[in-house]
């Protein structure tokens, strides 16, 4: 056990994920919002023709009108002057679910007459598409507001990991497990379709970490350990060593599936802008068809 004594300085240390992050919190208070708004009468308080319920759905309208702003200051440069490309898509993915929000309320989340159907189904499914195309946004770019990353950049940080990963010696056996379980994930996704390694990446990540987890549990339990080293000591290599898990999974899933997110996000692309053309026409035909007739 004194290699263990001797590895528990290794370069990577256990850290502390924080529990809830803020954008976590306003998903959970828009969930919220719109579980009240469905469930409370909100009919008796509010109506789309006046007063609140009415300016929720000019206050809808025009968030997601704004939404224009951030393709348009990405494409233009003369647009510079209105503030950073990353602020607005901050701005951007807000104002994506704000708009929804305050539109399901001035419509009191329910159906009327057949122009506002059609305009409330569009916006659906637009909401819907944001959601999509932010998931794979992140599946290719550094983070959510950094610049698109490419497969030669992703495997070298994997390559490094395993440089990083061989200098613990207080399991000598978890490389060399680690990299086989790797192996697999990356065969069993090179016989898959492309836009199928995803969901195979994941589910083989997931696996190999269970097995893996459980390996590192049953080694610590089996080493000797003296009188003087506390339970606590144990359970801090059992955090480092699978902290070293969960990096070298992470960049083989992110590998794996990185061809697969960059054709979707593509493909995603290509459909959001005619579904946000098509909700633009439907929302100007409602406003129209609700104050000219």
């Amino acid at each position: 056990m004194s290699a263990v004594l001797q590895s528990s300085d290794a370069p990577l240390k256990a850290t502390r994920r924080p529990t809830i992050t803020l954008p976590q919190v306003l998903s959970l208070v828009t969930v919220a919002l719109l579980f009240w708004g469905y469930h409370f009468p909100t009919e008796q308080y509010l109506t789309p023709q006046a007063g609140a319920g009415y300016a929720f759905g000019i206050l809808g309208g025009s968030a997601m009108l704004l939404l224009l702003v951030y393709p348009l200051r990405k494409r233009v440069r003369a647009l510079a002057f209105m503030g950073t490309t990353k602020r607005w898509f901050q701005a951007h993915m807000a104002l994506g679910v704000i708009g929804p929000v305050l539109v399901l309320f001035h419509a009191n989340f329910s159906l009327g007459a057949t122009n506002s159907n059609v305009a409330l189904a569009c916006m659906l499914i637009v909401s819907g598409s944001g959601l999509f195309g932010r998931y794979f946004y992140t599946r290719i770019h550094h983070g959510l507001h950094g610049r698109k990353a490419n497969l030669a950049e992703l495997r070298a940080y994997a390559d490094k990991l395993r440089w990083v990963t061989s200098s613990i010696d207080f399991l000598p056996g978890l490389v060399g497990r680690i990299e086989a379980e790797e192996q697999r994930i990356v065969a069993r996704c090179e016989r898959t379709l492309l836009l199928a390694r995803p969901l195979v990446g994941a589910v083989g990540v997931l696996l190999a970490r269970r097995r893996l987890r459980r390996y590192v549990t049953g080694a610590l339990r089996r080493s000797a350990v003296t009188p003087r080293q506390p339970g606590a000591h144990r359970r801090k290599l059992n955090g480092v060593a699978r902290q070293y898990i969960d990096h070298r999974l992470a960049a083989t899933r992110r590998v794996v599936e990185f061809g697969a997110f960059e054709r979707l996000f593509s493909l995603w692309h290509a459909l959001h802008l005619p579904l946000f053309v098509m909700l633009l026409v439907a929302g100007i035909a409602h406003v129209v068809a609700v104050h000219v007739y």
